[in-house]
């Protein structure tokens, strides 16, 4: 199979969709991969790196589509590539269709095959492709809202593990899965008072279980959650629906109730956000404030540390991609029920119950 790995456009997005390593183990099953220049440089790969793993180097963006089966990246494809993709072609990355239905209709028009990262699913309910992804971006979430607490950048004025003599900071925590629990990881380490909050009790169970004492659990409902932004420094919203639009957890009335200079992180944005007030901002404009309340909505987190993130996604989704290549999507997915489940969009059909009800289209 023909492979194309194009150098990500969007905004402050400096992951590409494979590494050198990953190129190897591809050309040595005699596929042929094509890498867009410079494709890689973002996240310290550089084109000799996939020249010696054996790519075919292309210059422009236009040329890897043109030339290749299956596009294997990082982000969903925004509107300047949107003519490059043709009938037929397979395009495996992050879509997130629910949260965009220009992009939806896009992919329809273009009559490709989607396979979406991140709702390829494995028996026991877990996403394989999105987990190293959720972990990076629950890590980070704390390490920046950390930063924005600071009182130049209008927050708080908060350090998180305070010092002592003096408190430490208070964070909540919206959800209970990768991002939750990376969340209360990183911010229980730096010492912080934790709650993190869940409707599932297993996972509340488990939570307690494995984390230190200063992280408590809470269900999660309303007026749980209306009690407890009142006193957190800082809010992470974590709460994943497959494939669905993200439940709207944090009204905009709400941050009302929030002190001046509390910061609030949407790592759900990518699905539409958990907040009411959620729209989704960039690495260069990263925050905005409503209400006196600082809110962190970048829509590709991971991309800010692209060597951890390239290294982690290709670790992952390279299995897959080695199947896909091999036995072409109809057999993969025939024969692979996780794979099966990451169809979102077949030539021109949606195939994904979520996406459909998402914009009241017809599912086939």
């Amino acid at each position: 199979m023909k492979i194309g790995v194009p150098k990500e456009i969007k905004n402050n997005e400096s992951r590409v969709g494979m590494t050198p390593a990953g190129v190897y183990e591809l050309v040595k099953r005699e596929h042929t991969v094509y890498v867009q220049t410079q494709a890689g440089f973002g996240s310290g790969f550089f084109d000799k790196d996939y020249k010696e793993a054996g790519a075919i180097i292309l210059d422009t963006i236009a040329a890897v589509y043109a030339s290749s089966d299956m596009i294997v990246k990082v982000k969903e494809p925004i509107a300047e590539e949107y003519s490059l993709i043709t009938p037929n072609q397979v395009v495996f990355t992050y879509f997130h269709f629910a949260s965009s239905e220009v992009l939806t209709k896009a992919m329809v028009d273009s009559k490709s095959v989607c396979i979406a990262y991140e709702t390829v699913e494995d028996e026991d309910g877990t996403l394989p492709l999105l987990i190293p992804m959720s972990e990076v971006a629950g890590r980070m979430s704390i390490q920046q809202g950390a930063k924005y607490l600071e009182k130049p950048v209008r927050g708080r004025g908060i350090l998180l593990g305070g010092v002592p003599g003096v408190r430490p900071g208070k964070v909540l925590v919206l959800g209970a899965g990768v991002v939750g629990v990376q969340a209360a990881k990183m911010a229980s380490g730096l010492g912080a008072n934790v709650t993190i909050m869940d409707v599932n009790m297993k996972q509340l169970r488990y939570v307690n279980d494995v984390m230190p004492s200063h992280v408590v659990t809470e269900f999660s409902n309303e007026y749980n959650i209306r009690r407890r932004i009142k006193e957190s420094d800082l809010i992470i919203g974590g709460v994943l629906l497959k494939g669905a639009k993200a439940p709207k957890l944090i009204t905009r009335d709400m941050l009302k109730e929030m002190r001046p200079g509390t910061v609030i992180v949407d790592v759900a944005v990518d699905q539409g956000g958990c907040f009411e007030t959620t729209r989704a901002t960039t690495h260069q404009d990263p925050t905005y404030i409503i209400d006196d309340v600082v809110h962190y909505c970048v829509a590709n987190m991971p991309g800010a540390v692209p060597y951890t993130s390239t290294v982690a996604l290709t670790n992952v989704t390279l299995p897959y991609v080695i199947k896909l290549a091999n036995e072409g999507w109809e057999k993969a997915c025939h024969t692979n029920a996780s794979l099966a489940k990451g169809l979102n969009i077949v030539k021109g059909n949606i195939v994904y119950k979520e996406i459909a009800e998402a914009f009241n289209i017809k599912l086939t």
